[in-house]
């Protein structure tokens, strides 16, 4: 007897359009293995017509004894047939225990199910034995799919008391493997260029034959042809044949790979707020660079992230033969006016209401112009920003601000002009990156009234000060806003000059260090440090506002807005030069609710004193309990802390609510 043969194909379509020219496509997962319904079947869960009342009783699913009764039952009793809603059941299946995907294929069933679809309401037995048969179908289809080519499901059913239970048997046989796998025409990419892209398409000989596994694969060649500079390469259509005697298959794949291309110019269209120069800026590759699919994807999404463009669509075109490709860049620009507003309300900062209008292409290219105003119970301001973003390169920001603001605090009321400029590079939630900087210039004339004296009387100073502060940031934390591994340091120095009284310098310096360690599924341990010195000038010569404040949500919790620290007579916090903190939570995630909910136990400590150097032997401490709410955006989170050794005018605990972890 000859061996039967049949062929499959499993057509990766969008692995082989996202390197032929044409519009850039999203790299996306391959899609789970899904059953398509045939049209001409019937809807398992359609319910039956009406039918006749014929005076006999329905019969009993899979019973045993099939003997009629001895006794017709009289007319005046006849039983009904059962209607929709008489029966409920149960669901189960066997024989997948020497499946090594079992698991896989039950999830994909369980997501297509006829019977578990509707498991939760009542049926009558027609619609069950339908959705049974159904299923039956559906699980032979993701057995074959996983390389199970002679997979054969029996769908039975068996009484329980007053219930169904629906039992699919599965005998799955053996998982074809492939004899050979080919891919014709990759040669052309030279001997080192063929032997990569051989191992970026992982099925190899011997492995089973799984639907998922080879586009999988298919799309991994294509981002491997993409990433070599094979800007034309084009995949053709693959032939599987499967052979049902040996239980083996081979597999075909041709591939095109075509000329290896170099980047070439960039034209811009449609209606763009940016010329070919800045988007030539903001792309990560210059012309006559080796072409890499990854970076144009990485071209439209910082395009995207600008906040400018609506759409970005670009288009790769061969020229020279295919070993030049120019880029055709049709952009479509977005609302660029922004209003904003918020309204909050804080034990130590009073009720705050804040307002902003924004211009994010005022000054072409990216040039952002923003309006603020705040109007609080212990602050007002009014203030105006640019802010350039790519400037003179990417990821480069010019920011320039301008304000004028009244601030009223236990620790002290200033009124403030405050004109700053910096160059600064950071992070954002569509990249976040390792090292972050910035450095500039601030000038700033202010009127305090604070404590001046060890005394710890309430005066009124002027202060003209100028500042270059520096700031250095490496953060190696996988997430932004919930990091749950890895590490961030940061430090910050900004030597500032003040005349007052004449002039003198001094330096502000902090130093920040936080870590984060899953110790289990749902269980991350963090902690942080903080440092911060002032040295070069007395306490009481410093304007109050430029002095450390330690206390708060974002500090030591428990303790009130700034209150941890030297006081004055008045119990006011005065502020203090040497600072030094800790916090230590586990932030556990729970089960239930879906996850979305978790608990965060911590304990913080923090010292403040007046000299420049911190007093590790005087520690305040808090402890308490958080809550957090996994959103979309971050976490919210909502922490009570006690203190625990508290000092006249402490409050018995406090309370913060923000967006993000607190570190």
């Amino acid at each position: 007897m000859g061996s039967r043969v049949t062929s499959a194909r499993w057509i990766c379509a969008a692995a082989a359009t996202a390197l032929v020219p044409g519009p850039l496509l999203a790299q996306v997962a391959p899609p789970p293995v899904t059953v398509p319904p045939d049209p001409a079947e019937l809807d398992p869960d359609a319910p039956l017509a009406p039918l006749p009342d014929l005076g006999v009783a329905w019969p009993e699913l899979n019973a045993k004894d099939t003997a009629p009764p001895a006794t017709p039952p009289p007319a005046t009793k006849r039983q009904r047939l059962p209607v929709a809603g008489d029966l409920r059941y149960t669901l189960e299946v066997e024989g997948l225990a020497s499946v090594s995907s079992a698991e896989l294929i039950l999830r994909a069933f369980r997501q297509q199910s006829a019977l578990e679809a509707g498991r939760k309401d009542p049926a009558n037995a027609a619609q069950i034995g339908r959705r049974a048969a159904a299923d039956a179908d559906l699980l032979a289809q993701l057995l074959r799919a996983e390389g199970y080519y002679d997979a054969v499901v029996e769908p039975r059913t068996e009484k329980v008391g007053e219930a169904l239970n629906v039992v699919l048997a599965a005998e799955p046989g053996a998982q074809y493997r492939f004899a050979s796998v080919d891919l014709p025409g990759l040669d052309a990419a030279g001997a080192d260029g063929a032997t990569g892209l051989r191992n970026a398409f992982a099925v190899k000989a011997g492995d089973p034959v799984v639907a998922a596994d080879v586009i999988a694969a298919g799309l991994a060649l294509t981002t491997s042809l993409g990433e070599q500079g094979y800007a034309s390469a084009k995949l053709g259509e693959q032939d599987i044949a499967v052979n049902h005697q040996t239980h083996l298959a081979t597999l075909v794949l041709p591939v095109d790979p075509g000329p290896v291309a170099r980047f070439g110019a960039i034209r811009v269209s449609g209606r763009p707020p940016f010329s070919s120069s800045h988007v030539g800026l903001i792309a990560r590759f210059r012309k006559g660079e080796p072409f890499q699919r990854s970076q144009v994807d990485d071209l439209r999404r910082a395009l995207i992230a600008t906040t400018l463009v609506a759409n970005a669509d670009i288009q790769v075109v061969p020229v020279e033969g295919g070993r030049t490709v120019d880029l055709d860049v049709r952009l479509e620009p977005a609302p660029s006016h922004t209003i904003a507003g918020e309204l909050g309300y804080g034990t130590a900062q009073g009720a705050r209401l804040e307002a902003s209008w924004t211009d994010r292409n005022f000054l072409n290219p990216e040039g952002a112009l923003t309006l603020r105003g705040i109007a609080g119970t212990n602050e007002q301001l009014l203030g105006a920003q640019l802010r350039r973003s790519n400037f003179l390169m990417r990821d480069q920001t010019l920011n320039v601000q301008f304000s004028a603001s009244h601030q009223k605090y236990a620790a002290y009321t200033a009124r403030t002009v405050d004109l700053a400029g910096y160059i600064e590079r950071q992070s954002n939630f569509i990249w976040q990156k390792k090292w972050t900087w910035s450095y500039g210039g601030e000038w700033l004339g202010t009127i305090e009234r604070g404590v001046f004296t060890s005394a710890g009387v309430k005066s009124t100073r002027k202060f003209l000060i100028a500042a270059a502060p520096l700031a250095l940031g490496y953060d190696g934390s996988d997430s932004l806003l919930d990091p749950s591994r890895g590490f961030r340091l940061s430090g910050r120095l900004s030597p500032e000059i003040s005349f007052h009284g004449g002039h003198f310098s001094y330096a502000r310096a902090q130093f920040d260090a936080s870590a984060y360690h899953p110790v289990a599924d749902r269980v991350v341990v963090a902690g942080r440090v903080r440092v911060g010195t002032i040295f070069g000038v007395g306490l009481f010569d410093l304007a109050p506002s430029r002095r450390f404040y330690s206390g708060g949500g974002g500090s030591v919790r428990g303790y009130g807005y700034q209150q941890l620290g030297p006081k004055d007579q008045d119990g006011d916090p005065i502020g203090g030069r040497g600072l030094a903190e800790f916090a230590v939570e586990a932030r556990v995630r729970l089960k239930q609710f879906g996850g979305n909910f978790g608990i965060v136990p911590f304990f913080d400590g923090g010292t403040l004193t007046s000299a420049a150097r911190p007093d590790f032997g005087r520690w305040r401490y808090a402890a308490g309990l958080g809550v957090r709410y996994y959103s979309l955006f971050g976490p919210i989170r909502i922490d009570v802390g006690i203190p625990l050794n508290r000092q006249q005018g402490d409050g018995p605990f406090a309370v913060t609510v923000s967006l993000g972890q607190a570190f």
